[in-house]
């Protein structure tokens, strides 16, 4: 992609020696990337970062926020290998779907450590479950609103369903729909609402949503559903002592 060519670029002409490495991750770095609704995700690994580095960094992140992409995420080396108990749902996806656009792979030895990345998904299960209610609270006598809210959330809770399959030992898949199906077999439960929220947000055609409200209540039990999933998965850690 030209604009990862050029971002590059910048980036080097900017921090030249100080530049370590930069790398693209998550859904970008994958075929399950959508230009029209998936973010580029770029790490930018830097020898230090302070004042200096921030300030030579603005017109590049500028420029990058205009083309309507994400900033990148600066990280000096230091940080990149003692964080990774603080993000392990980040490292994770920079661990299983990342492109290298420069220099070493400064990921490949990072140590996720299990408690902290089955915490970390139960955490941002329920706060993304919590948001949308309350959204959802302030929409819902309006169909085409609550239908809009429920298409615009589904991808985050398809990464996240994914990562609670990764933290239960499923070998998860990358792509969406195989996330979805894998989240169906392994909970026993009917996933028709990704799956309906999945197709208008591919546009694909001939797609019957039915009942905006109906399809949310269904949404939020798959949501629900996923949620003690992920809880269980606490329980059953202490009664293996300690070991998902």
């Amino acid at each position: 992609m030209d604009e990862l060519k050029e971002l590059v670029t910048k980036l080097e002409h900017a921090f030249q020696d100080r530049l370590l490495s930069v790398i693209l991750y998550g859904s970008g770095a994958s075929s399950d990337h959508s230009a029209k609704h998936s973010n580029l995700n770029v790490l930018c690994v830097l020898k230090q970062i302070g004042p200096r580095e921030l300030g030579e960094s603005e017109p590049i992140f500028r420029w990058w926020s205009e083309h309507k992409h994400s900033a990148p995420l600066l990280m000096s080396e230091e940080e990149v290998h003692n964080s990774a108990d603080c993000f392990p749902i980040e490292y994770h996806d920079m661990k299983d779907r990342r492109k290298m656009l420069y220099g070493p792979d400064v990921i490949a030895d990072v140590h996720i450590d299990s408690k902290y990345y089955r915490a970390q998904v139960e955490y941002e299960l329920r706060s993304k479950l919590f948001r949308l209610r309350q959204q959802a609270a302030a929409v819902l006598s309006d169909p085409e609103k609550l239908f809009t809210l429920c298409v615009d959330s589904v991808s985050t809770f398809c990464m996240l369903a994914r990562h609670a399959l990764v933290v239960a030992n499923v070998h998860a898949k990358s792509e969406r729909r195989a996330v979805v199906h894998q989240l169906g077999a392994t909970l026993q439960m009917d996933v028709q609402p990704f799956n309906i929220l999945l197709d208008v947000r591919e546009d694909k055609s001939g797609v019957d949503p039915g009942d905006p409200g109906e399809l949310f209540a269904q949404y939020l039990e798959c949501i629900r559903r996923l949620v003690e999933f992920v809880d269980g998965l606490e329980t059953k850690a202490v009664e293996h002592g300690g070991h998902i």
